[in-house]
């Protein structure tokens, strides 16, 4: 799970993950990285984020209070385990 909100402030922001490369000074890769959930930046890369997309670092983090992922929901029939829904839970991050 990504508990980091990077592409929906890029979005909001209107800036590409490029542009913030540039502005912080590091590979539009690693932007892809962090926004994809796939490399979590150190806390002076979170700094520098916060600062050029003019919001507070706890801004760029998901609420835990929010953190709600669907879950499958599974029934059996004739043997077989059939998923019929999904239902909301809370995961802890």
């Amino acid at each position: 799970m990504n508990i980091l909100r990077l592409k929906e402030l890029l979005s909001e922001k209107g800036v590409s993950g490029k542009e913030l490369a540039d502005k912080i000074g590091v590979t539009p890769t690693t932007i892809s990285n962090i926004a994809q959930g796939n490399n979590f930046p150190k806390p002076e890369t979170l700094i520098a984020i916060a600062s050029a997309l003019d919001v507070d670092v706890k801004d760029l983090f998901v609420s835990t209070k929010e953190a709600v992922e669907l879950e499958p929901f599974y029934i059996k029939r004739n043997g077989e385990l059939v998923q019929i829904g999904e239902i909301n839970i809370r995961k802890p991050l």
